[in-house]
């Protein structure tokens, strides 16, 4: 293990120890500008996850869910979210995880998924494949449409596009299961094996960028909708199995 997951691994242990605190301790709820929820669990858990990273690379930059960016062009970048889920966090059921991947010169090299809750840890490194609770994670190689599950999430968008949204609800009627496991939990069952795909129409890259990590080093495929690879500007996100992904995309691309 590098230093840098090391250093990773423990800003989500840091995070998750603050989290698990306050869960269900009826924190405060404020709404940000664009009227998503905030607590002090959220505020508290990027504090300890900067602390320990500024503590190790002070050199590093950081982009944040809650205190933003600095030093955001420096050659290693550490995108994170201390609560991702934040709503379900409020509402008490435990489908929220911490967040925390870094970047090297824009490329994704180390990711950590902590839903402690839920009882999962998924972390990856590039070129060191995927774990899950302590054992290695492979994606399965189910290749057949009609064999293969697929796992939503922020269909509201997506269903504004009409085009988009037929070619989707074509592709449904073949699927052996279509589900909205949501959140990490649709990332971590690809990265395992479990199903074969997973979507989202609306998303920022501080909530899946640890996911992708985990997904590709798991043997699986990550892009936008458009097929457009992993990056800080990227709005939507599949991510599969590999082998599927051309059929999942033919199905979710504009145009």
């Amino acid at each position: 293990m590098s230093e840098l997951l090391s250093v990773a691994l423990e800003a989500a242990g840091a995070a998750t120890e603050i989290v698990t605190r306050m869960y269900r301790s009826n924190c405060a709820v404020r709404l940000k500008a664009d009227k998503s929820p905030v607590t002090d669990a959220d505020v508290a858990a990027e504090q300890a996850i900067r602390a320990v990273i500024e503590r190790r690379f002070p050199r590093h930059g950081f982009y944040g869910e809650e205190t933003g960016k600095s030093q955001a062009d420096a050659e290693f970048l550490w995108v994170v979210d201390p609560i991702d889920g934040t709503k379900a966090f409020v509402r008490e059921y435990a489908m929220f995880s911490t967040q925390i991947a870094l970047m090297h010169r824009g490329r994704l090299i180390v990711g950590v998924s902590s839903a402690q809750p839920y009882g999962e840890l998924a972390h990856a490194e590039r070129g060191e494949g995927a774990w899950l609770n302590g054992e290695r994670i492979r994606v399965s190689a189910v290749n057949h449409v009609e064999e293969a599950s697929l796992s939503t999430g922020n269909l509201k968008s997506l269903a504004r596009d009409r085009a988009r949204w037929s070619r989707f609800g074509e592709i449904v009627t073949r699927l052996d299961r279509i589900r909205g496991y949501g959140d990490f939990l649709h990332y971590h069952l690809v990265a395992s094996g479990r199903i074969e795909g997973a979507f989202e129409s609306d998303i920022n890259i501080l909530d899946i960028a640890a996911l992708a990590m985990i997904v590709e080093e798991a043997g699986g495929k990550v892009t936008d909708l458009d097929g457009a690879p992993v990056s800080l500007e990227m709005t939507s996100i599949l991510a599969s199995n590999g082998v599927m992904h051309p059929t999942f995309l033919e199905a979710l691309r504009r145009g």
